[in-house]
């Protein structure tokens, strides 16, 4: 996780607030309203001694409000930091540059797809960038605002799409696990099915065979036996005619 002293944005030094123990710390004080948010911090306006004092105050106002200042706990001792309000030179933004590409390189970013690091480091960057041209121009710095918060909300919206369609993507691939167990259930079951249905088959094909050769050699018996019979008819038929024969032929 990087903290708040490894940030791109250019700082003014830390200024203590209060302790948790509720005593004044030593050093600069700086009055807090309990209503006031910390994150957000927009100190009382000053009476103004002059033109120029009073512009420099509503820079730093739009400056503060734009970037607002840091706030985190270290010990006991609570501590805030501002934006640095000093002009920027080409020199800076080549050390900008440079800074972000050891960032980089030293917290391991990936250079493509989706990465945290390189993610955090690159709007580092984009505040640092609207710090100096805030300074120059308040104006400027106000639109590049707008920008930067369109852009963090397109990408929150893109981030809910993508956790959504990850969950969407979940339930389905649970549904289709599930789907698969209960389908690979039923192959069994068919399996199973198939093997009795095709035991029931050679049995019943062993029975047609057997019944078959029962039938043929009946049939063969039979016809023999209806062989023998006419055989021992035609005989009988032909005896009884030679008789026939004999006794008709001594009377002519």
């Amino acid at each position: 996780m990087i903290t708040p002293g490894e940030s791109l944005v250019k700082y003014d030094n830390p200024v203590s607030i209060k302790n948790t123990d509720g005593k004044s710390p030593k050093g600069r004080p700086l009055r807090v309203s309990p209503q006031q948010p910390l994150s957000n911090p927009v100190p009382p306006p000053p009476k103004p001694k002059s033109a120029s004092v009073d512009a420099s105050k509503q820079e730093n106002e739009i400056l503060n409000s734009i970037l607002p200042p840091r706030v985190w706990m270290e010990g006991n001792q609570l501590w805030m930091q501002h934006v640095s309000s000093a002009s920027c030179t080409r020199t800076d933004v080549i050390r900008l540059e440079e800074q972000l590409d050891i960032k980089l390189l030293q917290w391991m970013a990936k250079e493509t797809g989706l990465c945290v690091v390189r993610r955090k480091l690159y709007s580092q960057c984009f505040e640092e960038l609207i710090r100096q041209v805030t300074i120059n121009c308040a104006e400027r710095g106000l639109l590049l605002r707008r920008v930067r918060d369109e852009i963090q909300a397109t990408i929150d919206v893109f981030q809910t799409l993508y956790e959504s369609s990850m969950a969407f993507g979940m339930r389905k691939a649970l549904q289709a696990e599930q789907g698969k167990a209960d389908m690979e259930k039923t192959m069994c079951d068919l399996e199973e099915e198939k093997k009795d249905l095709k035991k029931q088959l050679y049995e019943q094909r062993a029975i047609y065979e057997t019944s078959k050769k029962r039938e043929n050699e009946k049939r063969q018996l039979e016809g023999k036996m209806l062989s023998e019979e006419i055989e021992s008819l035609k005989r009988t038929n032909q005896q009884l005619k030679n008789q026939l024969e004999k006794i008709i032929k001594p009377n002519y």
